[in-house]
């Protein structure tokens, strides 16, 4: 425990001292939300959100970009750098396990992700009006459920990728196409009926995020035929069970 306590500190330095990340990963989803607030017409009560503010509906959106941005594009690009510069391998020699590397990496990770949602849900009832998660425990666990998945599907891309340039190409690719159909790139009320059912098994479950954090909210994002919520989280386990073992098996040391 020593030895994982003293590599979560040297992780953590590190992560500090990559500003790209801290801003993007962990103070975007926040500025993105005022800043989007400051247009007029997102403050306004409209009969096609059901008389709440499109901004009250859109706020769960910008939560995801964070989980998504250190779960698929973060996290392998620091496992690759570590594989392409001969860490791992350096380490696996020492009593210091590799391993112990990669828990440090997803426990930082996952604190900063946690990080910038409290900030993001403080500063938009604060300034916003906004009010926190009207169903405090399904969100969390519709919160960790889907960031386990965008971790596990990260996990795969770190598992296989050589080099960090890689791991970028392919963070991006996965960024892209998770967002847009997890339903993130456009407010869902505005998406074809096919793309938001589809958002449903796609990680990180932006729907059942929205339903828990306001049930007026997803009410209105969701389809006719949508699933339950609990089916939902169902989805979001097994892909991170499924990503994780597949992760697991073709992950290479060197």
């Amino acid at each position: 425990m020593r030895a994982l306590r003293k590599m979560i500190e040297v992780e953590t330095r590190l992560f500090l001292r990559d500003s790209a990340t801290v801003g993007f990963g962990v103070l975007f989803p926040t500025a993105l939300l005022l800043g989007l607030a400051a247009v007029p017409a997102l403050r306004e009560p409209t009969p096609e959100t059901g008389g709440l503010r499109p901004i009250d509906v859109w706020a769960p959106t910008a939560l995801v970009f964070g989980m998504v941005m250190i779960a698929v594009q973060h996290v392998p690009a620091v496992i690759a750098t570590y594989r392409e510069r001969g860490i791992l391998r350096r380490m696996s020699t020492t009593p210091a396990h590799p391993r112990s590397v990669l828990l440090a990496q997803m426990i930082v990770a996952f604190a900063s992700v946690v990080v910038s949602a409290v900030l993001m849900i403080s500063l938009a009832w604060a300034v916003l009006g906004i009010a926190p998660p009207g169903r405090p425990v399904e969100f969390v666990v519709a919160f960790l459920a889907g960031y386990a998945a965008l971790l596990g599907i990260g996990l795969i891309s770190a598992a296989v990728v050589r080099t960090s340039s890689a791991a970028n190409q392919v963070g991006t690719l996965l960024f892209v196409a998770l967002m847009f159909f997890g339903g993130a790139f456009l407010p869902r009320v505005l998406m074809p009926d096919v793309l938001r059912e589809v958002g449903e098994f796609v990680p990180p479950g932006l729907q059942a995020l929205t339903e828990a954090w306001s049930a007026e909210a997803g009410k209105i994002t969701a389809t006719a035929g949508g699933q339950p919520f609990w089916l939902q989280i169902a989805i979001m386990a097994a892909v991170a069970v499924i990503a994780s073992a597949v992760a697991a098996k073709l992950f290479r040391w060197e």
